[in-house]
C-alpha cells in the first residue's frame, strides 16, 4: 500500500512558475514509476506526465512539453513537477499516482495509487 501526499498547488498569474512535490508513504516508493495527471473542470483526468523508476527516463504530454519538468528522488521518497511559463489552461487539479506497469504509463487505469491533488488556478 501507498500512500501519496501532493502540495505546492496554488493560485498564481500567467507567466510564472509553480513547484508540485508529492510525498509518498512506505518503502517501496523506487518501485514504482510516478507520474503527473490533471483534471480542469467538466473534463476528464489526463496525463500531464511520467518518471521510471530510477528516474533516467521522463514521458510528457505535448501540451506541457518544454514547460514541465518531472523529477524524483526515490532517497526522500518525493516526486516533483516543475512548471514554468504557466497557462491559464493549466488551471486543474493536479494529482501524482504511483504505477507497476513498466514503460511510460500514461493512461489513467495503468496506475494503482493516487493522491487526493492540489489546485492550480491560474489567472490570465
Amino acid at each position: 500500500q501507498v500512500q501519496l501526499v501532493e502540495s505546492g498547488g496554488g493560485l498564481v498569474q500567467a507567466g510564472v512558475s509553480l513547484r508540485l512535490s508529492c510525498t509518498a508513504s512506505g518503502r517501496t516508493f523506487s518501485t514504482y514509476a510516478m507520474g503527473w495527471f490533471r483534471q480542469a473542470p467538466g473534463k476528464e483526468r489526463e496525463f500531464v506526465a511520467v518518471i521510471s523508476r530510477s528516474g533516467g527516463s521522463t514521458y510528457y504530454a505535448d501540451s506541457v512539453k518544454g514547460r514541465f519538468t518531472i523529477s524524483r528522488d526515490n532517497a526522500k521518497n518525493t516526486v516533483y513537477l516543475q512548471m514554468n511559463s504557466l497557462k491559464p489552461e493549466d488551471t486543474a487539479v493536479y494529482y501524482c499516482a504511483a504505477s507497476n506497469f513498466y514503460g511510460s504509463p500514461r493512461n489513467v487505469h495503468e496506475y494503482d495509487y493516487w493522491g487526493q491533488g492540489t489546485q492550480v488556478t491560474v489567472s490570465s
